[in-house]
C-alpha cells in the first residue's frame, strides 16, 4: 500500500476535554486484577497502581465494566495493566499489532477497480493524540490509518499535517482539499442550537461524524491552594478565570453555562500554557482531558504537585473522525473507519495501539 506524508504548517492546537480524580488509597499493584471497594475512586487506583493521577489507561482497559468512571461498583474486578500496557495475564501490545497485521498481509485482495486515495489530515501539538514527532503520527492518526486497512478495507491514503486546526473546519473540508480530519470531539446534544457558541453549533450542523473512537475523562485543574480546588457543581466556578487552548471546544463549558461574562476565557496557543498560568495566577482553573494534561504537567516541572484536578467533577468526551456534509464521499469513507475500528476492538488491536502509542509517548519525555 502507498502512503504519502505531506508536512504542512506550523504549530498550534486543537480540542479536548480532561478527567476526574481520586478517593481512598487501597493494596493494588499494577499488572494485576484489583477487586473495587466501597470508598475507592479510579483516581485513588491509579495513585496507588502508578503513582499518578492519570487513570485514563485503567479505564480503557475495563470499559464495558465501567459506567461512570465517577461512580465505581464495590466488588468489580478491574484489569490493572502493567507497565508496558498489556493487560494482566495477556499479549504485549507490539505481539497483538504485529499479529493483526500478518493477518491482514495474508488476506489482502486488490481491487481492479480504481480509487483515489482518502485524504486524510491532522496536526501537531496535541500530544499525546497527533503529532508529527509521535509514532505512526500519533495514537488517533494510528487509529485511523490502521482501521482503513481492517474489516475488509484495502484503502490506500495520503496523510497531512496542518497545524492550523480551525482551518480543517473552516477551508480545507469544505473546499474538499481533504476528505477526513483526525479528530475532533462531538458535542453532547446537539438540541438547542440558540444557546451555543458559534464553534459548537458549526459542529452540530456541519459535519458528518464517525462513531466514537476514544474516550477521554475531561478535568477541571486548578492549584492544590485555590478556593476553586474542590468545588463540587458546575456553577462554583461562576467569576474564575478559565483557561482553555486555542482551537479546543468550548461546548463542554458552554453545556453547564460557564461561558463569558459569567467566566473569564482565555486561549494560550498551548496546553502546557495553562499550566504555567495556574503556577502564576494568571487563571483559576484549565480544563483537559487526563492524557493531555498529564502529557502538559510533565512540560511544566514547576506545576508538578502545585496543579492537580478537582476529584469531584469531571465528564467522558468522545473523540471522532470527522467529514463535511458538503463532501459526496465523506460518510462513505466514514463507513469504512468505522467497519475497521469494529474489528479492531474485536480482535484487541484497538487497545493495543492504544498502548503502544502511550508508551512511545511516554519514551520522549
Amino acid at each position: 500500500m502507498k502512503t504519502t506524508i505531506l508536512k504542512l504548517g506550523r504549530a498550534t492546537v486543537v480540542g479536548a476535554a480532561v478527567l476526574l480524580a481520586p478517593g481512598l488509597a487501597a493494596a493494588q499493584e499494577a499488572c494485576s486484577i484489583y477487586t473495587v471497594k466501597d470508598g475507592d475512586s479510579l483516581g485513588s487506583i491509579a495513585q496507588a497502581a502508578f503513582g499518578s493521577f492519570d487513570y485514563q489507561m485503567i479505564f480503557n482497559a475495563n470499559r464495558n465494566l465501567i459506567e461512570n468512571p465517577n461512580k465505581l461498583v464495590p466488588g468489580t474486578q478491574l484489569k490493572i495493566p502493567c507497565e508496558d500496557g498489556s493487560l494482566p495475564g495477556e499479549q504485549a501490545a507490539e505481539a497483538i499489532i504485529q499479529e493483526q497485521e500478518a493477518k491482514q498481509a495474508a488476506t489482502r485482495k486488490r481491487s481492479n477497480l480504481y480509487e483515489p486515495p482518502i485524504k486524510l489530515v491532522s496536526g501537531s501539538g496535541w500530544e499525546p493524540y497527533t503529532g508529527e514527532n509521535l509514532k505512526g503520527g500519533g495514537m488517533l492518526v494510528r487509529l485511523a490509518t490502521t482501521a482503513l486497512q481492517r474489516g475488509g478495507n484495502d484503502r490506500e491514503f495520503t496523510l497531512s499535517f496542518v497545524n492550523d486546526w480551525q482551518a480543517h473546519l473552516d477551508t480545507l473540508l469544505p473546499l474538499g482539499a481533504f476528505d477526513i480530519s483526525i479528530a475532533w470531539y462531538k458535542p453532547e446534544d446537539c438540541s438547542n442550537l440558540e444557546a451555543m457558541d458559534e464553534n459548537t453549533r458549526y459542529r452540530c450542523t456541519q459535519l458528518d461524524w464517525s462513531l466514537p473512537i476514544y474516550e477521554s475523562v475531561s478535568a477541571y485543574w486548578t492549584r492544590t491552594d485555590s478556593d476553586y480546588a474542590n468545588v463540587t457543581a458546575y456553577s462554583d466556578y461562576a467569576g474564575a478565570r478559565v483557561c482553555r487552548p486555542e482551537g479546543f471546544s468550548l461546548a463542554e463549558l458552554s453545556s453547564e453555562g460557564l461561558v463569558e461574562p459569567v467566566i473569564t476565557l482565555v486561549q494560550p496557543p498551548r496546553p502546557e500554557d495553562c499550566f504555567r498560568m495556574l503556577v502564576n495566577g494568571e487563571v483559576d482553573m484549565t480544563l483537559l482531558d487526563l492524557e493531555g494534561g498529564d502529557a502538559a504537567l510533565k512540560a511544566v516541572p514547576e506545576a508538578q504537585g502545585v496543579v492537580e484536578p478537582n476529584p469531584n467533577l469531571s465528564k467522558l468526551q468522545t473523540i471522532h473522525f470527522v467529514s463535511h456534509k458538503t463532501n459526496p464521499r465523506g460518510r462513505v469513507y466514514l463507513t469504512l473507519l468505522n467497519r475497521g475500528l469494529n474489528e479492531m476492538r474485536e480482535t484487541g488491536e484497538w487497545y493495543a495501539i492504544i498502548q503502544d502509542s502511550l508508551a512511545d509517548f511516554n519514551n520522549l519525555k
